[in-house]
C-alpha cells in the first residue's frame, strides 16, 4: 500500500511537472505570436517579412480553433502565389484600410481603440484613455518616438506580449504571486482594451479589405483572442495550484528575457 502510494504521488508530480514545462513553452510562444500580430498591423510589411511568413508553418496552429485554421489557409493560398507584386499589393491594401486612405460609408478602419469606441469615432477619446491608464498602472509607457496614440492596435498586442513574457520569468524566480498578478492583468487588459472592440475594427475593415492575405491576418487574430481567452484562466488555475518551489525547479537551462 505505501509504494502504491508513493507511486501516485510520483505520477502525480511528475505530471505537474510537465503542465508547468508546458506552461513556460505556452508563455514564450503567446508572446511571440503577439509580437507577430503586432508588427501585422503596424506597417505595410516589407518584403523580408513576407518572405518570412511564406516560409512558417502555421499548420501547427490551425488545430486551436476553426478560426484560426480558415485564417491560416487564407494567408497560406496567398502567399504561395506571390510575386513581384505582391509587396506593393499589400502595402496598397493594409494602407487604404489600417491607415485610413479609403473608407465605407464615410468609416474607416484604423486600428485605434477610440475610433470605435467613441461615440464620435475620434482619436484621443476615453478609450485611449483608459488604455494609458491600464498600461501605466503595469508601469508600461510607449517607446520614445512613435507618435502614434497609445491605443493603437499593435501597442496593445506588444503590451500582451511583455506580460507573458514578465509572467515566465516571475514563475522561474518562484514569485507565484507576482505572476498571478501579471496573468490577471493580461486577462483584464485583453477583455476592456482589446477585446472589447476588436469585433467592430474587424468587421468594418473587412468592408475595405482586398488580399485574402489580410482577410486571414482579421481571422487569425480573431481566433488567438478568443483562445487566449481561455487559456489565461488555465494559467491561473495551474499557478494558484503550484508552489516556488515547483517552477523554480524549471529554472536551470532557462533564461529570463528583457523586457522591452
Amino acid at each position: 500500500m505505501i509504494l502504491e502510494e508513493e507511486m501516485d504521488a510520483t505520477r502525480e508530480r511528475e505530471q505537474v511537472r510537465q503542465d508547468e514545462l508546458a506552461m513556460i513553452a505556452a508563455l514564450d510562444t503567446r508572446a511571440e505570436f503577439y509580437e507577430l500580430l503586432a508588427s501585422l498591423y503596424f506597417a505595410p510589411l516589407k518584403q523580408e517579412q513576407i518572405d518570412n511568413l511564406a516560409q512558417a508553418d502555421l499548420s501547427g496552429w490551425a488545430e486551436l480553433n476553426e478560426l484560426f485554421a480558415e485564417g491560416a489557409n487564407d494567408i497560406a493560398r496567398y502567399l504561395r502565389k506571390r510575386n513581384t507584386g505582391t509587396r506593393q499589393e499589400l502595402a496598397v491594401d493594409f494602407t487604404g484600410a489600417f491607415a485610413g486612405t479609403s473608407t465605407y460609408k464615410g468609416k474607416t478602419a484604423v486600428p485605434y481603440k477610440s475610433v470605435f469606441t467613441s461615440a464620435t469615432g475620434l482619436l484621443m477619446q476615453e478609450g485611449y484613455r483608459d488604455v494609458v491608464h491600464a498600461m501605466r498602472a503595469e508601469s508600461v509607457t510607449k517607446r520614445a518616438g512613435l507618435d502614434w496614440p497609445d491605443d493603437h492596435l499593435s501597442f496593445l498586442f506588444e503590451f500582451m506580449a511583455l506580460e507573458s513574457r514578465r509572467t515566465r520569468d516571475a514563475l522561474l524566480d518562484g514569485r507565484l504571486e507576482l505572476a498571478l498578478h501579471y496573468l490577471n492583468a493580461s486577462g483584464d487588459f485583453l477583455d476592456a482594451q482589446i477585446a472589447s472592440w476588436f469585433g467592430m475594427f474587424r468587421d468594418q475593415a473587412l468592408l475595405l479589405l482586398h488580399t485574402r492575405f489580410y482577410r486571414g491576418v482579421l481571422k487569425i487574430t480573431q481566433g488567438f483572442i478568443e483562445l487566449d481567452e481561455q487559456s489565461l484562466f488555465e494559467m491561473i488555475d495551474v499557478v494558484e495550484s503550484a508552489a516556488p518551489s515547483d517552477f523554480e525547479s524549471l529554472h536551470e537551462g532557462q533564461e529570463p528575457r528583457d523586457e522591452q
